[in-house]
């Protein structure tokens, strides 16, 4: 079983979808969250050191997260969605689906 951590800015759109999309899943487990001071969940040193792996949704989320956490190894993936969607959107799922095929 993996712990997948999905990252983008406010954790409003983007990240919760893609952990929407793993819900009740048999492998993962997922969480989301976000860099910005106003995320509805802000990603802390204790979610990267609970993740297998990180998902980011842009090379600036990547940079936050090497700033300001360590980071122990685990692989950080770069989606590069950029912040176009609302929270569930159609075009999003079939990305983030496209994007994450080898995890669902």
């Amino acid at each position: 079983m993996s712990n997948l951590l999905f990252i983008c800015s406010k954790n409003q759109w983007r990240s919760p979808s893609a952990e929407l999309l793993f819900k009740n899943h048999p492998i993962h487990t997922t969480r989301s969250a976000g860099t910005n001071n106003k995320a509805r969940i802000r990603v802390t040193q204790k979610m990267i050191d609970w993740a297998d792996v990180l998902f980011v949704m842009e090379h600036k989320h990547r940079d936050v997260i090497r700033e300001r956490f360590i980071i122990s190894g685990q692989p950080i993936i770069i989606l590069e969605i950029p912040d176009d969607y609302q929270f569930g959107d159609a075009e999003l799922i079939e990305i983030l689906k496209i994007s994450l095929a080898d995890y669902l």
